[in-house]
């Protein structure tokens, strides 16, 4: 709070003030129904904030040579933010899984059960830990590679806080039932609508920033990141138009119908793979491999080609998730020729992300947040080859609806998009907190090594139980009907749950590790001892173009 003048502070509670009395609408006009429940929520969370804020609201001004340098509180808090959800994503992933093997796990509760705890831990992942990490790594390396300080001190906060409001209202309603039966949006239509304003003055903030750029280039990752804000808001916003069934519920309807409504949620559900787990995070790549390499990216012409491919393809691919529906052929023939043509981009990227670390190997065996960003890169390029195969329709025949896709899904989200995070989470910690180093580099090899076999023992049991459970499916006997019941494959599917459930375990133990190396580096971990030279240029003064130790 120190940082914000009496104006911005002012201007802060004013907004909480606001949201208090709209949390007290919601609660009264919803009553006993679920947007009542969150109506409160929305009055406590933005009371809480009040109140902090009240707490230091006559503090004296700010010092003006806060200018001189980044700010990175919001990036702080950002990070806390992002380990909280991971705990608690895959804990709640690791509870779904678990109930596969052990259907008692739901304890005969509603809320506990499979269909309410599974968007829960989706949302949690993708959102809480993944959204928060690319909030908080944009505006790091907008700054940086800018060589200019965020536009304004108080958006950060409003973009932060705001966003997790939205996630705790999600997750919150998933227990409570509430849901769009959406993949990826299941959320209902006032956090959706709360979202689309947050989102708006993220991406406010993001150019403001680009536009007060000291430097006369706009570095590849702000691309990817700025392709990650705006697409995801078209996205979003057209997904998700629905008419609620009156202003006192949490129901809505889509506006979308039939075959129509199942496009648009694939059009929007491919594009969210492509353009939240991947652009953004494509972003962290291209900064934080160069500077914990101590190299130069291959290839910045490739990683231009790379960006325009992805941003092209990727946008008609999304129909080769309805192949054999009622879809019309040319639109699913559509949809598995781009996501043919998208390995082209994305090998582009994993391949100048490997040819990278050429000169640099021997730190790749020393250097484990290296290896983290190194075997993103790899599962990257792994997921992306997967996919773009799994589309073509012969090969969609055996894979959909089994096991096969949840695989597929997790060698991203688990090898490529969490992998990535940890990388660039431990090459940022130590920087914005100004300590020499993370506070134990073993238990990051402890964490690279839980996390890595946590992921090949999920993927490889969920790649061995699809293809079986599609093999089952499609044995018929000489008399040309099935061998093998529905319940049969069911039963065949028992170990391979329990490897999945022990391999995300393993996972999350990793998560665990993370979030107390990263506490005991900001508690204890010694001080940068050298002069640092990470600050913005000042107002109108041009500079170099930075390094790749930058």
């Amino acid at each position: 709070m120190g940082q914000l003048t009496t104006g911005e502070r002012e201007f802060a509670s004013a907004i909480l003030l606001v949201l208090m009395i709209l949390g007290i609408a919601m609660a009264a006009a919803g009553r006993f129904d679920p947007m009542g429940v969150h109506g409160g929520m929305v009055f406590l969370y933005s009371g809480a904030l009040f109140w902090w804020i009240l707490t230091s609201f006559f503090g004296k001004e700010p010092d003006a040579a806060r200018f001189s340098t980044y700010y990175d509180d919001p990036i702080k808090v950002g990070v806390v933010l992002t380990m909280f959800w991971a705990v608690f994503g895959m804990f709640v992933g690791v509870w779904a899984a678990a109930q596969l093997a052990w259907p008692s796990l739901n304890f005969d509760t509603a809320w506990s059960s499979f269909g309410r705890i599974r968007p829960a831990h989706t949302t949690g992942v993708i959102f809480g830990f993944g959204g928060n990490a690319l909030i908080a790594t944009s505006f790091h390396v907008v700054q940086r590679t800018s060589r200019a300080r965020l536009a304004d001190q108080l958006s950060p906060w409003f973009v932060i806080f705001g966003y997790n409001l939205f996630c705790l209202i999600a997750v919150s309603g998933y227990f409570m039932g509430v849901t769009q039966s959406k993949e990826y949006a299941e959320a209902e239509w006032y956090a959706d609508i709360w979202l689309v304003i947050v989102w708006v003055a993220y991406f406010v903030l993001f150019v403001r920033t680009l536009a007060r750029r000291k430097e006369p280039h706009i570095y590849v990752a702000n691309w990817y990141y700025l392709a990650f804000i705006i697409v995801v808001a078209i996205l979003h916003i057209v997904n998700n138009l629905a008419v609620p069934v009156s202003f006192g519920q949490a129901k809505s309807y889509t506006v979308w119908s039939g075959v129509q409504d199942a496009m648009v949620q694939w059009w929007y559900g491919h594009n969210a793979v492509a353009f939240f787990l991947t652009a953004g995070f494509l972003g962290m790549l291209y900064y934080y491999l160069p500077i914990r390499a101590q190299r130069p990216i291959f290839s910045y012409r490739l990683s231009i080609i790379s960006f325009w491919g992805i941003t092209f393809f990727y946008m008609w691919a999304g129909s080769h998730h309805l192949h054999y529906t009622a879809l019309p052929l040319w639109v699913q023939n559509l949809g598995m020729t781009f996501s043919v043509m998208l390995l082209v981009p994305s090998w582009a990227s994993a391949g100048n992300a490997l040819l990278t670390l050429n000169g640099a190997w021997h730190r790749v065996r020393d250097d484990a947040t290296l290896r983290f960003i190194m075997m993103a890169a790899f599962f990257y390029g792994l997921s992306t080859f997967e996919g773009s195969f799994m589309a073509i329709r012969a090969v969609n025949s055996l894979s959909h609806y089994t096991d096969w896709t949840v695989g597929h899904v997790h060698a991203g989200a688990l090898g490529w998009v969490a992998m990535i995070i940890f990388g660039s989470f431990y090459t940022l910690v130590p920087s914005i907190w100004k300590r020499e180093r993370m506070y134990s580099s073993t238990l990051v090899e402890v964490h690279f090594w839980l996390a890595l076999i946590g992921t090949l023992i999920y993927v490889f049991a969920m790649w061995n139980s699809g293809i079986i459970q599609g093999l089952m499916w499609r044995t018929y006997s000489p008399d040309n009907t099935l061998v093998y019941s529905f319940v049969d494959s069911l039963l065949a599917m028992y170990p391979y749950y329990i490897a999945r459930a022990f391999g995300g375990l393993l996972f999350l133990l990793g998560a665990i590790v993370a979030s107390f190396n990263i506490w005991m580096t900001v508690r204890t971990a010694p001080a940068t001892a050298h002069a640092s030279s990470d600050a913005p240029l000042p107002l109108g003064v041009y500079g170099a173009a930075p390094s790749a130790a930058e």
